[in-house]
């Protein structure tokens, strides 16, 4: 488990990442933040290299088009 300045540093990169994509894409947005929780438990804490891992997972992320 994170601190809770970790986990709202987590949420704030997530919904900066994901300010384009609707909160219908379940999928992407589900997509992205397992994505940004991944690299932070293997050790990636800084706020640049975590939105670069979720811009990276938004480019390949599913939609409901694919």
């Amino acid at each position: 488990m994170f601190d809770t300045a970790t986990t709202a540093l987590l949420r704030a990169i997530l919904d900066e990442v994901c300010e384009s994509v609707s909160h219908r894409e379940i999928g992407a947005r589900t997509h992205v933040a397992s994505k940004i929780l991944e690299a932070a438990t293997r050790g990636e804490i800084s706020p640049e290299g975590l939105k670069q891992v979720g811009r990276d997972a938004l480019s390949h992320a599913p939609t409901m088009w694919r």
